[in-house]
């Protein structure tokens, strides 16, 4: 497609992606601006409300000044002056990633991937800019720095991610920033840039790992709490359509519990309010905000609470054995436990930075007096999650190594054959192909294969994954059979086979 269809379709990408999101605070809003106040109130009212909880999904910070009669009808005696509210519903935040994923997924294959993704990002950051300058209020003022730059930021996440996900292109098919970023990407070590993909793998594979138990211990709490949630709504008393309000609300805030169940499983827990703590030590609370899902909170101690401690050490023990492989190749078979136990300790600190990042997104103010501090203490929560992820996948990576060793007999990394009939490397020392021979007697002949002493070819292979097998045997001179080889690698491979007599 063309340059101007790409950039259309990129804004309109993210015109949908602000619309759906604003439309989930805004549409029950309406609905009960309609049925409630009998359209009786200003509905610009409501269009604040929908627009200023959009903002907040994002991260942008809210300055709320209530009137003293209000605040006291509402039970906050401590809101006559002006608090800030910053915890931000992340499912305003998750819709707009996923919509970014999709956004730059189709962006990156439409031929013009650096204008499409500029175009989406641009427009997103133009619709929150919007936004902003319409929610402002004396009740409720909108830092308008954030309003614009957080919610571009939020959606170019997905974006980027998108794009990253869909780069398969040929170099030679790559726009012009694509082709530089390359560049200056391979002026990086060759050891650095092989160690960064698998690092950063793992990382984010064990704060998937430990995300995705969260989730599943939220499910199961909800499941056995299910009583007394019912009986929260029961007591809240707010009819059909408020309480299918409140549920909606309920649902946006689902995010963060789930990042605040895996900082408990980490081992700092969460706090809902000053003074209060839950972590798998126990749960000390005061007075809570009056939210049904805040029922599934554990009560008291829990006498096998600790063993939430062992969901990030396995999984970064899983992360290193299941990447080992890809570090050992990055490090040209270089089977030194040092490099082995670094790479566990990459794992660990990216894993702890993305887990700590969720936690600072997820935490902030909800009100005046003990609502100023509501969800997990980042740092305790990344410091702790680099250091258990970090152990985990150090000894991953290093038990990974002891298994192969067993497994291949205590065989060293040498040089390999190709199965004459499967292609399939065979490891065998590099001695063992000439008795005597010395390690520096092969010869390079320059397509990307050396020579043996008995003219033979071998290739390196630093997998010690094969069996070790005997080279094969030099033909005689008055042999005439000609015996085939085909070699990983070699160039000659691509017109059939590699001979050698």
């Amino acid at each position: 497609m063309n340059r101007m269809t790409a950039a259309l379709l990129a804004s309109l990408e993210a015109v949908i992606a602000a619309a759906v999101g604003i439309g989930i605070a805004l549409v029950p809003l309406t609905v009960l601006w309609a049925t409630h106040f009998d359209l009786m109130v200003d509905w610009a009212i409501f269009w604040r409300a929908a627009a200023d909880t959009w903002l907040l999904g994002h991260g942008t910070d809210l300055m709320v000044a209530l009137d003293p009669s209000t605040a006291t009808a509402l039970g906050l005696p401590e809101a006559g002056s002006a608090f800030a509210v910053t915890l931000a519903p992340l499912g305003f935040a998750l819709v707009a990633v996923l919509f970014g994923l999709r956004a730059g997924t189709r962006g990156a294959a439409s031929g013009h991937r650096t204008l499409a993704l500029a175009v989406a990002i641009g427009t997103y950051a133009l619709i929150a800019a919007l936004v902003t300058w319409s929610a402002n209020d004396p009740a409720v003022q909108v830092n308008a720095v954030q309003g614009i730059v957080l919610p571009a930021l939020v959606y170019a996440v997905g974006v980027l991610a998108g794009a990253f996900v869909r780069n398969r292109q040929p170099a030679e098919q790559k726009d012009a920033l694509s082709r530089l970023v390359r560049i200056q990407w391979e002026r990086v070590p060759v050891v650095v840039r092989a160690m960064t993909r698998p690092v950063l793998a793992g990382g984010a594979a064990a704060a998937a790992s430990i995300v995705a138990l969260a989730a599943v211990a939220v499910a199961f709490s909800l499941v056995l709490n299910y009583a007394t949630i019912i009986q929260l709504y029961e007591s809240l008393q707010a009819g059909v359509l408020g309480g299918a309000t409140l549920t909606g609300a309920q649902l946006l805030l689902l995010p963060n519990l789930v990042i605040w169940a895996a900082a408990w499983l980490i081992g700092p827990g969460f706090s809902i309010g000053v003074g209060s703590s839950v972590s798998p030590l126990g749960t000390q609370l005061g007075p809570v905000p009056a939210l049904p899902i805040l029922g599934a909170l554990p009560e008291g101690q829990l006498a096998l609470g600790y063993l939430g401690l062992l969901v990030p050490v396995l999984a970064g023990f899983l992360a290193g054995v299941l990447f080992r492989p890809a570090v050992v190749r990055a490090l040209s078979g270089m089977a030194s436990w040092r490099w082995q136990a670094g790479a566990g300790v990459g794992v660990g600190v990216v894993g702890g930075a993305i887990i700590g990042a969720l936690a600072w997104f997820s935490a902030g103010s909800l009100g005046p007096g003990r609502l100023v501090e509501v969800g997990p203490h980042p740092w305790q929560v990344a410091g702790f999650a680099a250091l258990e992820i970090g152990i985990g996948a150090a000894v991953g990576m290093l038990v990974g190594a002891r298994a192969r060793t067993d497994a291949v007999s205590g065989a060293a990394p040498g040089f390999g054959w190709a199965d004459d009939e499967t292609g399939t490397p065979l490891i065998a020392p590099p001695k063992a192909a000439s008795d005597g021979a010395d390690d520096d007697s092969a010869n390079d002949t320059g397509d990307g294969t050396s020579s043996a002493p008995d003219g033979s070819s071998w290739l390196p292979v630093w997998q010690s994954a094969y069996q070790p097998a005997d080279p094969p045997v030099s033909s005689s001179a008055d042999d005439t059979d000609t015996q085939e080889i085909t070699l990983p690698g070699d160039p000659a491979t691509d017109e059939g086979s590699h001979a050698r007599g």
